[in-house]
This record gives C-alpha cells, sequence and structure tokens, in this order.
C-alpha cells in the first residue's frame, strides 16, 4: 500500500471516501475526482500531503484528462485506479409520466458506464510507463458495479444497465490489460450506508438492513474500502466481479 499512487473517482463521499481514508491510512498516495469541490477540499486537507483533490467530470474527456496529468505532474505517476462515482436515478419503462426519460437514462449510463471507461483507459495509459513489479505488474484497477447488475429492481433499468455493463466488461478489459502488466477486478456492493441511502427515513434504512441475511444490517463504506485493500495486495486477484452484499438477493420491488 505504500508504494501506491491512486486516483479515486467519488472519492468525497461514500465508499470513494472510505478509500481514500484506507489509502492514505496506509502510506498511500490518493487524487480525489470528484465534482463535490467543498468535500473534497476539505478531506484533502485533514488527510495531509499524501492526498490531493482534483475538481474532474469523469464523462468528460478534457476534464478527466486534466485530472491525469494534475496527477501525474504532482505524485509521479498513477499505479491505482478505483472508481466509485456514481448516480442513481429511478425511473421505469412506461409510468404515470409516461415512457422512461431517455434524457435520465443517458446520463446514469455516462457517469456509471462510460465514466468508468474514461478512467480506465486514461490511468491504463499511465500505468504502462511504470516499472513493472517482480510478477511484473504495473498497476490495479478496481470498478464498483451493483447487486443491480444481477437482481435489479422494477425501476432500476438505467442503474442496473450500467452497473451489469461494468461487470460485463470487467472480464475482456483484465485480459487485455493482462498483456500491459494491469490487473483489472470489480467490486458489486449490496445496500451500502452511502449518500445514496442517506436521504432516507431511519425507520425505511432499518428495514432494507435487515433484508440482508448476514450480517442483517447496511455494509459499511470501510468494508468495501478493506476489500479495495486486498485486491490491491492479492496480485491472483484479476478479471473477477466480486458481490460484496452480506448474501442478498434483491426482490423484484
Amino acid at each position: 500500500m505504500q508504494d501506491c499512487i491512486a486516483v479515486v473517482t467519488g472519492g468525497a463521499s461514500g465508499l470513494g471516501e472510505a478509500t481514500v481514508r484506507n489509502l492514505a491510512g496506509n502510506g498511500a498516495r490518493a487524487a480525489i475526482f470528484d465534482l463535490q469541490v467543498e468535500r473534497g477540499e476539505a478531506l484533502a486537507k485533514e488527510l495531509g500531503d499524501r492526498v490531493i483533490f482534483v475538481t474532474t467530470d469523469i464523462t468528460s474527456e478534457e476534464s478527466t484528462q486534466a485530472a491525469i496529468d494534475a496527477t501525474v505532474a504532482h505524485f509521479g505517476g498513477i499505479n491505482v485506479a478505483v472508481n466509485c462515482a456514481g448516480v442513481a436515478d429511478a425511473g421505469k419503462i412506461l409510468s404515470k409520466k409516461g415512457p422512461l426519460n431517455l434524457g435520465h437514462f443517458n446520463k446514469v449510463i455516462q457517469v456509471n458506464l462510460v465514466g468508468t471507461v474514461n478512467i480506465i483507459r486514461l490511468a491504463a495509459e499511465q500505468m504502462v510507463k511504470n516499472d513493472p513489479s517482480g510478477d511484473g505488474e504495473k498497476g490495479v484497477v478496481v470498478n464498483t458495479a451493483s447487486a443491480a447488475a444481477f437482481d435489479g429492481q422494477i425501476g432500476q433499468v438505467a442503474y442496473s444497465a450500467s452497473k451489469a455493463g461494468v461487470a460485463g466488461m470487467t472480464l475482456p478489459i483484465a485480459r487485455e490489460c493482462a498483456n500491459y502488466g494491469i490487473r483489472v477486478m470489480t467490486i458489486a456492493p449490496g445496500l451500502f450506508n452511502t449518500p445514496m441511502l442517506a436521504a432516507l427515513p431511519e425507520p425505511v434504512r432499518e428495514s432494507l438492513g435487515k433484508m440482508v441475511p448476514f450480517p442483517p444490517r447496511l455494509g459499511e463504506p470501510a468494508e468495501y474500502a478493506q476489500l479495495v485493500q486486498h485486491i490491491i495486495e492479492n496480485p491472483m486477484l484479476n478479471g473477477e466481479v466480486i458481490r460484496l452484499d452480506g448474501a442478498i438477493r434483491m426482490a423484484a420491488k
């Protein structure tokens, strides 16, 4: 971990923030890529000179390239990329408002799927320049899918499609990046205590937690960050999607 120079999208809150905290706490250096300027700057200031914040729109080629360049200029390279940025916009194919809003659908796809690809391609371009480890490793990519990729609920058509795309592209990207000495993994969290659920009333949050077979609670972002750390440290983890969900299988609604 002490050799890591990581970029973490969505790093100002939720799963990304926990990942940044864990990286910095274990001696790594990290760049927070996020649009939440106030939160991102405050977190970077709190964690000290091992962490920087870069305002980044991962759906923009120009913004993301500038963020990558800023990270390389500051830390001297990149060897880990963790994709945590994501949005959810519920919507049915048909509702009282009419057919599914394609603009809303496209936004979710652009952030969750296209944004993830954008980071991978630009981070990999930097990783191939790194000196290899004893195994020939030059970098690690960790993506975030969701349990919704496999058992999405009614109204999650956009979110499930975007996360299924992340899960589905994991193996082909890992196979290609094997030639470059870069491992590619994806974590598929279940119900986690993140800002996406924070707006819900506490009784609803408790009810959701009780849906998890074991442990019967919401997952904590720190538990996601622990798995990111293990993926970084275990060189045999490659090309796989790991469900981190307490064995939950979501009902239709």
